[in-house]
């Protein structure tokens, strides 16, 4: 028997998919089509009403194209709505955001009873599901060292949806680390859905103390941090950054909105002034760093002033990308229920200002690099041309063969041709 992965939403989804399937291989195959599969699996996400209506799209074309598979559904829509889920054609399995490394053992469960079976867990106090992954499907491994989230942005649902702030234990990150690296994976990624917060139950252990272990594995490359909050950007943390060349020069750090009032009616934790100071710091260490960020538009009450407010901080703060998300209304927060809600066209139209001044820094950032000799670790082989980024995440594109992917090449960049990066190969993974 055979099962296929459809997987939404974010990186720490991505993380678990690939445990799910890495279990699953032990007893049925998988198969890169969902037409062929005897079973479907569908990781969801919540993080929208957008992402729901998507989650529940793909449950239904699943069953479309495949009437004969049983398809089973985890993730955060589930763990936040399972009722919209259990009618559904042959879905047999529903679960939320724990014991997805049982799916194989709810699987069996249902081979032998023929029921449906339905299990939501509170996650409200629960304890960090022990998942490992000693293969991934790409060049970069993600490493998943934390779970949920206590900040209670007033547009995210994610801290119901995910739970209470839980962590990895340390002894085995760095084991599933160790492994990946002696699997051939040069970078890893470490992620979560509030990462910087890791180990904050722990007892004389942080997210400090954890990146000082990893970076002592042998053969490790590169570390990368999927995300961070700038409230987590501390001494210790810059310091490390400043003496580790091991820790990639980019760092994803999500601003939200560039103007203080948008900011507090977000309940974020800080304002525009402690952001530019940090990230002027960050500079200080870490002169050519990129640093991409998040930024919602039309959030409630965004007057057009706010806007060019973020506008400006944005430029001030000079990020090298920035990843705009119309502000989409989700029940069952804060901001769902606040007055001044904006139009969709203004939130359109402030997005599309967003993503030209974002294309534009970009741009300007990969400029910089302009005759500069960088690594970089080929992904994929087209045509004749190798395509992958550099630690700062420039995409690279230059003339190779498929025999050095995954390897990493010294590259002299030559000209910018938008999004990509041109250079030439200089030097060879020795």
């Amino acid at each position: 028997m055979c099962f296929y992965i459809y997987t939404l939403g974010c990186k720490v989804n991505t993380y678990e998919s690939n445990v799910i399937s890495e279990l699953l291989e032990r007893d049925y195959r998988k198969v890169d089509n969902p037409k062929e599969a005897d079973f479907i699996i569908i990781n969801t996400c919540t993080v929208t009403n957008t992402a729901d209506n998507k989650s529940l799209k793909m449950i239904r074309q699943a069953h479309r194209l495949n009437e004969k598979a049983k398809i089973i559904v985890c993730g955060c829509m589930s763990q936040h709505s399972s009722e919209r889920i259990i009618d559904l054609d042959n879905v047999i399995i529903i679960i939320g955001n724990k014991n997805k490394s049982r799916i194989p053992q709810y699987i069996d469960e249902y081979m032998k009873t023929k029921k449906q079976i339905v299990d939501i867990y509170d996650l409200t106090d629960v304890p960090f599901e022990e998942m490992k992954l000693n293969n991934f499907n790409k060049t970069r491994a993600f490493v998943k060292i934390q779970d949920g989230c206590n900040n209670f942005c007033s547009y995210c649902i994610i801290p119901y949806t995910r739970g209470n702030v839980r962590s990895k234990k340390p002894e085995e990150i760095l084991e599933e680390i160790d492994t990946l690296v002696n699997n051939g994976h040069e970078e890893i990624v470490l992620t979560g859905i509030h990462t910087g917060h890791y180990g904050s139950e722990f007892d004389n252990y942080n997210f400090k103390d954890l990146l000082i272990d990893i970076l002592k594995i042998n053969k490790l490359k590169r570390l990368r941090i999927s995300s961070i909050e700038i409230t987590e950007i501390t001494d210790e943390i810059l310091d490390i950054i400043k003496n580790n060349n091991v820790l990639v020069d980019h760092m994803h750090i999500p601003l939200q909105s560039g103007c203080d009032s948008v900011l507090k009616n977000m309940n974020r934790k800080y304002d525009t002034k402690y952001f530019v100071d940090k990230i002027s710091n960050l500079r200080d260490v870490r002169p050519n760093i990129s640093v991409t960020t998040d930024v919602i538009v039309g959030f409630p009450g965004e007057t057009e002033d706010n806007f060019k407010e973020t506008v400006e901080t944005i430029k001030k703060i000079n990020f090298s990308k920035i990843h705009v998300f119309p502000y989409s209304r989700r029940s069952g927060t804060k901001a769902d229920l606040m007055d001044n809600q904006i139009s969709e066209e203004i939130k359109k139209e402030r997005t599309r200002v967003l993503l030209d001044l974002s294309k534009e820094l970009e741009k300007g950032y990969m400029n910089r690099f302009i005759g500069y000799d960088l690594e970089f670790i080929p992904e994929i082989e087209k045509e004749g041309y190798l395509y992958g980024h550099t630690g700062n995440y420039l995409y690279i594109k230059i003339k190779g063969c498929k025999e050095l992917l995954q390897k990493s090449l010294k590259v002299k960049i030559n000209m910018v041709d938008y999004p990509y990066c041109i250079g030439e190969i200089i030097e060879e993974e020795k």
